[in-house]
């Protein structure tokens, strides 16, 4: 097999990659709470002309650097706003991942595993559902997994500007985690000399000059209230106190590894194993730093006491290059022995196909959906049996893994999220508040549904959430006319600390009402 790209390659990869990250990202609305609160702090800053120090409700924010703020903004000011244009930056860097993926890969080993580790990480759930979110996670990843296989290819000098601009989206993680996988793979291999080829302290230096100096500007403006905020409240307090209680589980992200890399799940272990086990050792020294960097990323966050999916997305790259280097050692040795492969995959199509069913029934608007999504997922399942073990086809199986994830996007994004899409937005409530003119009147907003009511209303509202008895305390205390917006299961649980009991409801979803005085 040879390490060149080969545009037939290119071009089947993107296109796959392309339309299973970008189709239909326009087509529904953001999500609460997080699209929005990225999407707003852009729109302000088109809205202030104020390109330096983000903002969310007419107010300073230092939740996140500005990178992929800058990217939102510029999407506004070319395609409007609108939630393509929200999303369309993650999409295209979950894309350049791939493609970095896939010349990476293929400069390591050779073409075939370059091509389906870019597959498989273009095709997995986790990159198509993160992909078509307007959050910083897939620009966060396209830096940070760009500066970790330039280390493997020796271009030092990009390496440090990744980092520069990894640490620019999302603060010190974009430094600290390429750092310490990098020295913990050095420690692994013994290759201390190599620190002298790294060019260290004038690579620091490049770095700071790249994401240093908003660092610097938003402290000569702000002072002290940025650092404690950034850096004591949304790096080091999230760290080290759980923002989601119920979450803080140790196995928390198996299971997230194991329905995001999915529908390639069933080969993953073997693909971990064979990458020490049957791995030649001109292969080894690569297959070691991928161990390296995807076991790094789950123990720093499973160790971290908040959790959220979207935070292990870092180490989705390492395992798609284990697995496309294993489909090719596999197409090369096994002979058309390809037992474990199907066995792997025949039980979690069957458990996932099941799992789709049974799901679907709880949530009657998706009962039908998820019939069709689990008989679906069962008959590709079986098909992937069969074309291992009784065909022995090595090929046709993993095209039919494709297939799985292409259309389990396509059903989701063009069928099922659809029934269900005021659950989890806030899109219909504020557009109906601006048509029926509500205004004169205070209004309060669910905390979790204010980033999204100021989207698409452009009124910031006032805050209120359980989680703060003195926004609740404060709209009790107010006897004048007003309105709320909130879900369901906020209104139902405060009602009578609110003082609520009066209130008729005025516009409607399933799942959130504006409530009004009388």
């Amino acid at each position: 097999m040879h390490n060149n790209i080969t545009r037939n390659a290119f071009f089947v990869l993107l296109i796959i990659v392309g339309f299973n990250i970008l189709f239909g990202i326009g087509g529904f609305p953001l999500t609460d709470p997080d699209e929005p609160a990225y999407a707003e702090t852009a729109r302000e800053m088109l809205v202030f002309k104020d390109y330096l120090s983000p903002r969310i409700f007419n107010e300073f924010w230092y939740d996140k650097p500005p990178m992929y703020y800058w990217l939102v903004a510029a999407a506004f000011k070319i395609f409007g706003i609108s939630e393509f244009a929200a999303r369309l930056p993650a999409a295209l860097m979950g894309i350049f991942t791939v493609l970095a993926v896939y010349f990476s890969t293929t400069k390591l080993f050779n073409e075939r595993a370059g091509f389906w580790a870019g597959i498989v990480l273009g095709t997995c759930i986790n990159l198509f559902y993160m992909g078509k979110a307007s959050v910083t996670d897939t620009t966060l990843l396209f830096f940070m997994t760009s500066a970790l296989l330039c280390f493997l290819h020796e271009q030092y000098w990009v390496m440090y500007i990744c980092m520069g601009l990894a640490t620019l989206t999302k603060g010190p993680i974009g430094i600290v985690f390429p750092g310490a996988i990098i020295f913990l793979y050095l420690v692994c291999r013994g290759e201390w000399r190599r620190l002298l080829k790294m060019h260290i302290l004038p690579g620091i230096i490049l770095c700071l000059l790249v994401t240093g100096p908003w660092y610097y500007f938003m402290y000569q403006i702000h002072g002290m209230d940025f650092i404690n905020t950034f850096l004591g409240f949304h790096n080091l307090t999230r760290f080290t106190t759980p923002e989601h209680p119920t979450r803080v589980l140790w196995y928390y992200y198996l299971p997230v590894i194991v329905l995001g890399i999915f529908p390639w799940t069933g080969i993953l272990l073997q693909s971990i194993k064979a990458t020490v086990t049957d791995s030649r050792s001109s292969d080894l020294r690569y297959l070691v730093f991928m161990q390296v960097w995807w076991i790094f990323v789950l123990v720093f966050f499973t160790i971290s006491k908040t959790k959220l999916i979207s935070y292990i997305l870092p180490l989705f790259p390492a395992l798609a290059i284990m697995i496309g280097w294993n489909i090719d050692r596999m197409m090369r040795e096994n002979g058309g022995r390809y037992l474990s492969w199907a066995v792997g995959s025949g039980l979690m199509f069957l458990v996932l196909g099941i799992g789709w069913m049974v799901g679907g029934r709880y949530v009657p608007e998706l009962t039908f959906g998820g019939y069709i999504l689990g008989g679906l997922t069962l008959l590709l399942g079986l098909a992937i049996v069969v074309a291992l073990v009784v065909y022995r086809d090595a090929s046709l199986g993993a095209w039919l893994h494709v297939a799985t994830g292409v259309l389990t996007m396509f059903i989701a994004l063009a069928f099922l999220f659809p029934n269900i899409q005021d659950d989890f937005s806030v899109r219909t409530i504020a557009r109906a508040f601006v048509s029926q003119g509500l205004t004169g009147r205070t209004l309060y907003v669910d905390k979790f549904l204010r980033p999204g009511f100021m989207f698409y209303a452009h009124v910031p509202g006032i805050e209120v959430t359980t989680a703060d008895d003195k926004t609740i305390a404060a709209l009790r205390n107010d006897t004048g006319p007003k309105y709320a917006v909130m879900r369901r299961s906020l209104y139902n649980r405060a009602k009578e600390d609110m003082n609520a009991g009066d209130w008729q409801v005025l516009a409607e979803t399933k799942e959130i009402c504006i409530y009004g005085t009388k």
